[in-house]
């Protein structure tokens, strides 16, 4: 079962043979959750509010600063959605990556009242349940296993990211990218982002609860990507995110997806999957203290 309540909770480290740079093909990288499957959702009124949301948030996501929440529906079939874009993304590719994350969720949780699909330019979620201005501490970790950095350059990366970390909420749109000069280590480049239906307060809870991660699993790598359900950190040897002052108009490219998946019995979220992912998938429980 995933547990993301209490004292501890699991994170769950997917190993990458690669990862690459920021191109529009690279957001065919996918991770989704769903909840287990419910027959019920085939009900036409929760068809109907489920329709009836997504067109919402496609329609209007892209054009609200990459950002937009709403619910549809009444009493027990009332579905909670948000929709959020990068801020360095451009509006078009917001909507392609919207629809596509909209894609994902219908292919492969189709059955699922509780959905989340991370993609690299956007995170789709959707729920029977209220979640707006709730932090949820849920969180995973993409890493690149074969490419482990300096000492020097893990210490400095700390804090670093830290200061990205306390940096973040602070701003407009509680979004940063920030780069490290390592000397002749090259450059690191790093991102945080929240959610905007959180509170700046929960916003620095959140990215420092992945701070934790980054400390106690997975600090000595020169590539990771944590993401959670309320904000997500990057850190990469290379530039992966747009820069303000350059155009935004990198094109999203539909090409075809591998998928890897894996299934846990019994979750309240039955299924964590990865696309393009490879090689292991394993646990790591992480103590709170």
């Amino acid at each position: 079962m995933l547990d993301f309540s209490g004292p501890s909770f699991i994170i769950f480290l997917v190993l990458m043979l690669s990862i690459g740079i920021c191109r529009a093909d690279s957001d065919v990288n996918s991770g989704w959750q769903c909840s287990e499957a419910d027959n019920s959702t085939s009900e036409s009124s929760f068809r109907i509010n489920l329709d009836n949301l997504l067109s919402l948030l496609t329609e209007k996501g892209p054009l609200h600063n990459g950002f937009f929440k709403t619910t549809v529906g009444r009493s027990s079939g009332k579905i909670y959605g948000l929709i959020q874009c990068r801020e360095d993304v451009s509006t078009e590719n917001c909507a392609n990556c919207t629809r596509e994350s909209i894609a994902v969720a219908l292919h492969d949780c189709s059955k699922s009242r509780k959905v989340q699909v991370w993609l690299t330019w956007c995170f789709l979620r959707y729920s029977n349940e209220h979640f707006f201005g709730v932090w949820d501490q849920s969180s995973m970790a993409r890493v690149n296993d074969t490419n482990f950095d300096d000492a020097s350059v893990v210490s400095k990366g700390l804090i670093f990211m830290s200061e990205v970390a306390t940096t973040a909420p602070k701003q407009p749109l509680m979004f940063h990218t920030a780069v490290l000069d390592a000397g002749q280590f090259g450059k690191r480049y790093g991102m945080a982002q929240c959610t905007r239906d959180i509170s700046r307060t929960d916003c620095s809870k959140c990215l420092d609860t992945q701070l934790v991660t980054f400390r106690t699993t997975i600090g000595n790598k020169r590539g990771w990507e944590v993401y959670g359900s309320s904000c997500s950190m990057w850190y990469h040897d290379y530039q992966f995110y747009f820069n303000i002052s350059i155009p935004k108009n990198e094109k999203f490219a539909n090409t075809s997806r591998t998928y890897w998946q894996a299934n846990f019995p019994e979750s309240d979220m039955g299924s964590l999957s990865f696309a393009k992912a490879s090689k292991d998938l394993f646990k790591v429980k992480v103590d709170r203290q």
